[in-house]
């Protein structure tokens, strides 16, 4: 297992030879997953294969919607049981809650929505997971945004289940290893929006505190802004996280560190306020899909991330019950 002893930066790898099944390449950029998950959680990506397009027509698609007035803005605030659906205003959350932490809430509004796919079906003997297939509660204003949002979920869905074929390799299992584990997720797309502010933050406010993801991975397209995603490495330094045009930022999350036993490092990170708080220009966004598998898969230590002497450093839990825990937490509950 590594110690992290040493950081040799945030890995840039480009996955367009696996997309294209070259063997020779899929076993380098394999080489290149294990070193970046084990020793920082972050890596830079690129040859996704998602159209630039797609993802540009959705910033600036949910930018308008960000510029509406507030009251406008609360119409699409969820109702119901769902916390992870529609819009939250600025700092209604706080996800340095979710690791106990008293900070103030993040500076920074959002919207969400859940999987396309309707799996309520499957789980209607599981109470405790309504919320997590809830419906979608998407701004119909100033467009229908589920009209944009959709393809870039559908992108996002393909590359987290390629990813997670890569991963699976990495950890000496199958490529199939998680295909039966993810075809019900419930995934979350995250569309964060950091408006420059008029107010002084409060002491240890940020855009966004301190914290791990909840689930099995993150993928983040981001715009370029002062006040931006920072990684806090092994040696304790916080670092800039910066995608160049074309690229996405993955880390790995909480579940996929304790499927691992802590193998792989589920890194804190945070978004840093802007040196110029009023400044137009420090308007941020950010989009990340947030993977969460099936609601009841069971996140237990993958028999290849145990030695002869290891133990499991975690109990057994459902997808479903860590990350409502998580949630639950951000909301200050």
């Amino acid at each position: 297992m590594s110690t992290r002893a040493s950081y040799p930066g945030i890995a840039r790898i480009d996955i367009a030879g696996f997309r294209r099944q070259d063997a020779e390449a899929t076993r380098s950029i394999v080489e290149s997953i294990r070193a970046a998950c084990e020793d920082v959680g972050f890596l830079i990506l690129s040859g996704h294969g998602i159209p630039a397009t797609v993802v540009d027509e959705a910033f600036a698609v949910t930018a308008r919607f960000f510029d509406l007035n507030q009251a406008e803005k609360d119409r699409w605030h969820p109702e119901g049981l769902s916390k992870q659906r529609g819009y939250h205003r600025v700092a209604s959350r706080g996800l340095a809650y979710t690791l106990d932490n008293a900070a103030p809430p993040d500076l920074r509004e959002s919207l969400f929505m859940g999987p396309i796919d309707d799996h309520r079906a499957s789980y209607a003997h599981l109470p405790q997971a309504q919320a997590a297939y809830w419906p979608n509660t998407t701004p119909t204003t100033p467009i229908n945004v589920q009209a944009v949002l959709d393809p870039l979920y559908r992108e996002f869905e393909r590359l987290s289940s390629e990813l997670l074929q890569l991963f699976a390799l990495t950890l000496s299992m199958p490529p199939t290893y998680f295909t039966d584990k993810i075809d019900q997720h419930f995934s979350i797309l995250g569309c964060h929006h950091y408006p420059a502010l008029t107010d002084t933050p409060r002491p240890g406010q940020l855009r966004t505190g301190a914290h791990t993801d909840f689930g099995a991975m993150t993928i983040l397209a981001m715009t370029d802004a002062d006040g931006g995603l920072e990684a806090q490495m092994p040696n304790g330094d916080w670092t800039g996280v910066k995608a160049q045009a074309g690229e996405l930022v993955v880390n790995i999350g909480d579940m996929l560190a304790r499927w691992t036993n802590d193998r792989w490092a589920s890194t804190l990170h945070r978004v840093i306020n802007p040196a110029k708080l009023n400044d137009a220009g420090s308007r941020r966004q950010s989009i990340g899909y947030f993977m969460h598998p099936n609601f009841d898969a069971r996140v237990e230590c993958f028999p290849s991330c145990l030695g002869a002497d290891d133990a499991s450093r975690y109990a057994v839990i459902t997808a479903g019950e860590h990350i409502l825990s998580k949630i639950n937490k951000s909301h200050g509950d």
